[in-house]
């Protein structure tokens, strides 16, 4: 799975991430040590996560996150 995150609000990157891992948002909550809430009012755009939570679902859904400058070809 690929996507270019800066198309996507964080809300809809971290459904895409869950969905693909399928977890259900409870499952994804528990790992994260977080409430089902918590994960459903960051899905619908309610909430907003910190760049440490996106790096613990990465590492729990065993998906990288990588940044590169656009100005760069690689």
């Amino acid at each position: 799975m690929e996507i270019k995150a800066n198309n996507y609000r964080p809300n809809e990157i971290l459904k895409f991430i869950r969905q693909n891992s399928n977890l259900t948002q409870e499952e994804l909550a528990k790992k994260l040590g977080k409430s089902k809430n918590w994960v459903k009012n960051n899905e619908q755009g309610l909430n907003r996560y910190f760049f440490e939570d996106l790096i613990k679902i990465a590492n729990i859904c065993n998906v990288e996150i990588i940044i590169k400058d656009k100005k760069k070809k690689s």
